[in-house]
């Protein structure tokens, strides 16, 4: 199950921490130490895949342009905070991803948002793939520019299912992994993981897709008994397998149609139309996976996000992050690229905000 995976080329504990303080130095560098802070950590030729609007930016000065400078102009005392911080190696790549907070008082407008002249916190997941001298060769940067609009007070949807508030680090308070880990331990985060993600794929939406099949199908064997799933703004966070279920799995499996059949007849169709992972990872109690998209499915069903159906095919750019503790999944934190998600379904939330700031409407 965990073919890919090599736990030997994950970063070791110099190198992490070198990198660490290499990105602390780019969120808190003054807008003229920018460029030199982002040469340290990045290529001339390094990839940046970012959350929506913002995209795929190529090259470094590019990156400095569109995806630092803006944000820094905006909350110009940012500040990194890391709540998980794990290294891996997959399919010959070495990789760090992280989740986090960053944090600054918001004094400019950033995407259109307006500033609030007060702390805000956007979320991030991130996953950076590294050359062998330990600068970017890609980035891919999912931050939760939803959840940045409901700070603002410029919501543009119906209300969450699950709680909308800022997501905690891990209960054990050790996400942030400065020092090499057990391969045998990696090796079995990583491997739980994925059984668990064939659990999901073999359930049988077509048959049976109901509260009570999908408490009772094998994913209970996974899922510790006080589970927290922290699910992307316009989901929100859910405690408990009946939470999850009803919070986030149910509504979401009922609005997306995804292919059906064994694990390995749904990855190779979601392949086929470009969705997969590029990173399975274990690192100590820790496991990540994620895509660009990772997730292929047909829009078919209402009441996602209180939206009615489009019929339309959708691409969803995911991160998930676990923590293995008690012996089963105790915490999942899911970064998703919901404006690029809304977007395949026709909604614009900043296109609408935009016009509601423009018209002065309450």
């Amino acid at each position: 199950m965990t073919t890919g995976f090599d736990p030997s080329a994950a970063l070791d504990g110099e190198c992490r921490r070198t990198f660490l303080r290499a990105l602390s130095a780019l969120a808190e560098a003054p807008a003229g130490g920018l460029e030199g802070a982002l040469s340290r950590i990045a290529r001339d030729d390094t990839v940046w895949r970012v959350a929506h609007p913002i995209d795929v930016v190529e090259g470094r000065a590019e990156g400095l342009a569109r995806v630092w400078m803006p944000l820094k102009a905006a909350l110009p005392d940012l500040e990194r905070r890391d709540g998980i911080f794990v290294s891996g190696g997959y399919e010959g790549r070495t990789y760090v991803a992280a989740m986090g907070h960053y944090c600054g008082t918001m004094r400019r407008d950033w995407l259109g948002i307006p500033a609030t002249g007060k702390p805000v916190y956007l979320r991030y997941g991130e996953v950076w793939q590294l050359d062998g001298e330990g600068r970017a060769v890609q980035a891919t940067l999912l931050w939760d520019v939803l959840d940045l609009m409901r700070q603002a007070g410029v919501w543009p949807l119906a209300p969450p299912l699950g709680s909308p508030e800022a997501w905690p680090a891990p209960i054990t308070a050790d996400g942030v992994r400065l020092a090499p880990s057990d391969p045998d331990i990696s090796r079995a985060s990583l491997a739980q993981t994925l059984a668990m993600h064939r659990s999901l794929a073999e359930h049988d939406d077509r048959a049976s897709l109901s509260r009570g099949s999908l408490i009772a199908m094998p994913q209970r064997d996974y899922w510790h008994p006080k589970m927290m799933w922290y699910g992307p703004a316009g989901i929100g966070t859910t405690r408990g397998l009946d939470g999850f279920v009803d919070g986030h799995q149910l509504p979401f499996r009922i609005a997306f149609q995804r292919p059906q059949g064994t694990f390995e007849e749904v990855t190779a169709e979601r392949a086929r139309n470009g969705a997969g992972h590029y990173i399975r990872i274990g690192d100590g109690p820790y496991s990540v996976t994620g895509g660009w998209p990772s997730v292929y499915a047909i829009h078919g069903g209402g009441g996602f996000c209180g939206l009615p159906p489009t019929g339309k095919p959708v691409f969803m750019r995911v991160m998930d992050f676990y923590l293995h503790h008690e012996g089963l999944i105790r915490e999942n934190w899911v970064p998703l690229d919901m404006l690029d998600l809304l977007r395949q379904m026709g909604v614009e939330p900043l296109a609408r905000m935009r016009e509601v700031l423009r018209r002065g409407a309450p």
